[in-house]
């Protein structure tokens, strides 16, 4: 039965813009800071019209420059999606006032057709996670709360932008710290922007900028995006019941999130992360509508893994509470990070 549903699926929001474009975003969601010059050389055209499409795809998409960092080398630690439901409908700015407080959630939406949040968090220590969880669920105990919240194994596809109020709490060396966070607002910025704002010479920002690159703090230059307004852009939480050919029967869902147009203006999936706690894996993807979103998430998962699978939770996205979701172009196949659930011999 899971043959009759393909993975295959062609998404219509990429034909809205053109090869060219796409080619653009491409190159900048891997090396944000690839110059202008180069995206003449490597597209054919003007470094006048490249500016000029820079700067329309930057209003229509709301790009952001950004860095994805790794969160290990910062000293952060307690990666956790919590999903809280509500059973009166909340005041989501109040909501949103509470989420700012703190520089642990890095990305919170609230969602539609329900009251519910999702929020990804991470901290400096397991201890100030689990005093935060706790504290998000009494401060929105008004509204009668659930919370189900889930570890981050790591993340397969994409990644979650972090706030500079959390990247401030990094255990790294101030220079390196204080030009992380305006790499993270603005990884486009220049050299001599850089000696001004942090009021270091040129010399010395090349150097410290080459050390934060040996140090691999940064895995890559790339952007982010507001949430597109013209497509369904859908969360989904997967729980299993792994039973004795899980591993079989979960690479038909690997080879569905690992296909996708050939050239995309956004990867059809953004975020895809394992999880252990409430739930075993989160995604965020990026369909035409929400009957397809539901269609090829939902529908497959079900079909794909039979009964290794107790249920999926599928949900549009309605509003970004805090922080930004990463636009995503990539080769896939060569980006998804495969783990293997398989049981060792020493485990039989």
């Amino acid at each position: 039965m899971a043959e009759e549903l393909s993975y295959q699926l062609h998404s219509e929001f990429n034909d809205k813009y053109g090869t060219i474009t796409r080619k653009i975003v491409r190159m900048l969601s891997e090396n944000s800071r690839i110059s202008i010059s180069d995206l003449a050389n490597n597209t054919g055209l003007s470094r006048r019209t490249v500016s000029m499409r820079l700067k329309k795809i930057e209003q229509e998409l709301g790009i952001r420059y950004t860095v994805e960092l790794d969160y290990n080398k910062l000293g952060l630690t307690s990666p956790h999606i919590v999903f809280v439901e509500l059973k009166e409908k909340p005041d989501y700015e109040y909501v949103e006032k509470v989420l700012k407080k703190s520089p642990i959630p890095q990305i919170a939406f609230s969602v539609k057709g329900k009251n519910a949040i999702l929020i990804y968090g991470i901290a400096t220590s397991t201890s100030e996670y689990v005093y935060w969880d706790n504290a998000i669920a009494v401060l929105l105990a008004r509204y009668g709360t659930l919370a189900q919240t889930s570890e981050v194994v790591h993340t397969q596809l994409g990644f979650f932008p972090l706030r500079n109020e959390m990247l401030e709490k990094s255990s790294i060396a101030p220079k390196y710290k204080e030009m992380l966070k305006i790499l993270n607002e603005n990884s486009r910025v220049t050299f001599q922007e850089l000696s001004k704002r942090l009021s270091m010479h040129f010399n010395t920002v090349a150097y410290t900028f080459n050390k934060l690159l040996k140090m691999n703090y940064i895995k890559r230059f790339t952007i982010t995006m507001d949430k597109p307004d013209y497509v369904s852009t859908a969360a989904f939480l997967v729980k299993y019941t792994p039973k004795e050919d899980f591993e079989k029967q979960v690479l038909k869902v690997r080879r569905a999130f690992q296909s996708d147009d050939e050239n995309t203006l956004i990867s059809r999936y953004i975020v895809l992360a394992p999880l252990i706690g409430s739930y075993d894996h989160f995604g965020v993807g990026v369909f035409d509508d929400f009957k397809t979103a539901t269609a090829q998430i939902a529908k497959y998962h079900k079909q794909a893994l039979g009964n290794n699978i107790a249920y999926v939770l599928c949900y549009e996205i309605d509003k970004m509470l805090i922080g930004r979701l990463p636009l995503r172009s990539v080769d896939d196949k060569k980006d998804y990070n495969v783990i293997d659930w398989t049981v060792g011999e020493e485990m039989k």
